[in-house]
């Protein structure tokens, strides 16, 4: 996955998000789906492209540190 996909599907994860009021919600999701995607990336860059606050890169960080946890429902 590059840098672009990952901007690219968290925006759409946002914008499902948001259309369900959770915007943050959906931000640890994708974290959480593409944690060993996108540890390596740099959280602010992915935020930058998908129109997102860097301020979301703490919610980011929440997700990815969750990943380890968490087990996705189909």
């Amino acid at each position: 996955m590059t840098i672009d996909e990952a901007a690219k599907r968290l925006a759409e994860m946002y914008r499902k998000g948001a259309a369900q009021k959770e915007q943050v919600a959906h931000i640890h999701l994708f974290a959480i789906t593409y944690a060993d995607q996108i540890s390596g990336m740099s959280l602010p860059e992915i935020l930058a492209r998908a129109g997102l606050p860097e301020s979301y890169k703490t919610e980011l960080r929440k997700g990815i540190n969750l990943a380890k946890y968490v087990r996705l429902r189909d």
